[in-house]
Order: C-alpha cells, then structure tokens, then sequence
C-alpha cells in the first residue's frame, strides 16, 4: 500500500541505497545504483521460480498487472496504454517503424539528442522520410525552434524531455499543445527526466513516450515501458508481432492475429520478470515518496551545486533559466583540464561523467547537501 508521508525522511531513504557507503554518486543519468528494496524484490522472483516454477506464475504475474498499473500512475496514464520493453531503443523503434509514412514526410528534431533517438528516424531515409535536426542555439533546441521547423509534411517531432549532455529541460507543455492542435505525434525520450522531475502524460500532450529503467527510475537495465496514447493504437503498425500481443495468446494454435486492444499488443513474448519487479520496486517507492517532493530535492541540491561552482569560477553550460532546469548539471573551468578534474573527483571517491567537453554531475533525491559540500570543496583545490 503506497503511503505519503507529512514529511519525508531523506535519511530513511538514503540508508536504502549501499552505494553511499562508499562512493558520493552523482552519476544517476548514466545509470543509477541499485537499492536494497529493488534487490529484495529482484530476489522475490528468484525464489519464487526457484522454488514453484510454473506454480509462481499466477502470484508472479499477478504484481506484473499491478505494476504495469502503479507506471501507469507514475506518468498519468491508464494501465491500458503502458507496455514493458526492452530498453528506450525500443520504443523508439516501435513508433518511427510503426506510423504509416508517405514518401515527402519529415520528422523534427533537435540536432543534440542520444543516439536512440537519432538513429531509428535516420533510417526511415529509405522510406523517402526527411529528418530535420535542429542545430543548437546556446546549448539548447527550444520548442518555438522545433515548432518553427514544422511544416504541413510534418509527422512527428521527437525530442527528449531533457537533453542528456546539458540538462536542458524542453518545455513539454508547448510543444505538445502545438503538435496535437496540428494532428502532428508527438514522441518523447524520458529517460533522462522520469524519476528526477514531474511528468504527465496527459497534461503535456504527449502521444508516445519511451523509457528504460536503468538511469533516474532506478530500476535495472534491460527493462523499461512505452507509453502509447489509446486514442493511437491502431494508428501505428506493430513493427514486431509476438504471441503474446494478440487478443488470446493462450489458444496456441489458433493462429489468429488479432492484436490486443492495449498497448500490450507491442509486447512481443516472455517478459523480463526481474526486471518488471525491480522497477514496479523502484516506481512504488516514487510513489510512496511524491514526485513533486523528489523534483524539489533533485533541484535543491543541482541549484547548491551551480551557486558553488559559479563562485569557484566554473562555466555552466547547463541552461539554468526557470523551467529549463532539471537533475543534471554540467560545467568546465576555462583554466583546468576537463579530464584531469574528472580524475581528480573519481579519486576523491565522486562519481561523475564527461559528456561533451564537460563534467556532468547528476545527484538523486538519496543524496544529500553534505556530499554536495564535499564535491565544491574538491573543486576548490
């Protein structure tokens, strides 16, 4: 049972997490360290295959639906438009492959986004698809320079909700209001914000959002969830059909394709079960705590991090104007070399990344100001 508290007690949450025993680990947007609840509940599947097999399979799939619901709450979704996949690749591929395209389409983009979200719409070229990447502008592709690239061929524009080498927060809201007023999809890469900042699929707009589970969810990699607005389903092909898509997948040799009214009908087969676990563990816990106490706690500690940095004369290349603002913090000294401050910060036992000439710290909600002290204090040598 998922229980809010008046307050919360960031210590009670930290303890959950043995990394911060031994490392200050600021590097939750490459890939989070695993808690001692997501464990536990990895183990429970482990056990209950280990000693039942076939016979766990109701409890088992049973808390699957159930977490299938709690991501749907997670993002303001129904249960019936969440999908378990592999990782946010596919998703993306799911969308780009999936729509129905005419020779002369184009999809819009930012020209600064991970390769997931590239190169699934480059490849659309041999379908007579035109991509259009949107060069950045002071470290950011904004909405009114991806609205501005939009025209009546328009199908799709994609872009992360936060941008992985900056930290740039995109404004969701506009941009998705833009696109459904023009009948254009709108996709979404949340896997640098779901987790670190509040997202809503239904009050941004948003037609389509991939995520993998790995990074600020918190769960472990090779699981995530696509969101596909129920309005859309039989718009959009399914790119991989599976058995276990179709509207009766137990009558094995039926062989009827008939695919599932529900976004599950992009599930292609067995599901990663642990990987199911450990992100209904992880997105329970979000839940529990509140997304808008955790966005409050990740931007405190990412605003102690850039008035320290600014002091110490370092250059933020981070957008940090309100609503650009998001977990991740990103900044080089104009006198210092970028990779030997790195070395420096791993040395000290500081766990960060190097994205793009930059040092890119991302602190979580189990962090605290006391680590924060320790990093400025680093940098200050």
């Amino acid at each position: 049972m998922i229980q809010r508290h008046g307050t919360v007690d960031w210590q009670r949450y930290r303890t959950e997490f043995p990394v911060t025993e031994r490392h200050i680990y600021f590097n939750n947007a490459a890939i989070s360290p695993l808690s001692t609840r997501v464990c536990n509940a990895i183990q429970e599947v482990s056990e209950a295959l280990a000693r039942d097999g076939i016979l766990c399979e109701k409890q088992i799939f049973g808390r699957m639906e159930e977490i299938r619901g709690m991501v749907a709450t997670f993002v303001g979704a129904d249960p019936d438009e969440i999908a378990f996949i592999k990782n946010t690749s596919q998703g993306i591929n799911q969308v780009a492959g999936g729509i129905h395209w005419q020779s002369g389409d184009n999809v819009v983009m930012p020209g600064n986004e991970f390769p997931a979200n590239v190169y699934p719409w480059m490849a659309l070229a041999r379908r007579g698809v035109e991509l259009r990447m949107i060069p950045p502008d002071g470290n950011k592709v904004t909405a009114s320079m991806l609205q501005r690239a939009c025209n009546d061929r328009t199908r799709v524009v994609t872009v992360s909700h936060v941008q992985f080498s900056t930290g740039y927060r995109i404004d969701l809201k506009s941009l998705g209001l833009f696109c459904r007023e023009r009948g254009i999809y709108l996709h979404v890469d949340g896997i640098q914000a779901l987790g670190a900042l509040q997202c809503d699929v239904r009050k941004l707009e948003i037609d389509f959002l991939s995520c993998g589970g790995h990074k600020w969810l918190c769960a472990t990699p090779g699981l995530g969830f696509f969101y596909c607005r129920k309005e859309l389903l039989d718009e959009i092909d399914v790119v991989n059909p599976g058995w276990t898509g179709v509207v009766n997948p137990m009558e094995f040799l039926s062989y009827d394709l008939s695919y599932r009214n529900e976004a599950a009908r992009f599930e292609e087969g067995a599901l990663n079960l642990h990987g199911i676990f450990a992100l209904g563990a992880s997105v329970e816990r979000f839940l529990e705590i509140g997304m808008d106490r955790i966005e409050d706690r990740i931007l405190s500690l990412t605003t102690l991090l850039e008035r320290g940095l600014i002091e110490r004369g370092y250059t933020l290349t981070s957008p940090r104007s309100e609503g650009e603002v998001s977990g991740i913090i990103c900044f080089a000294h104009p006198g210092s070399d970028t990779e030997a401050l790195q070395e420096t910060l791993t040395d000290a036992g500081v766990i960060s990344s190097l994205r793009n000439g930059t040092i890119r710290l991302s602190p979580h909600f189990y962090n605290n100001e006391a680590e924060v002290a320790r990093v400025l204090e680093i940098l200050s040598r």
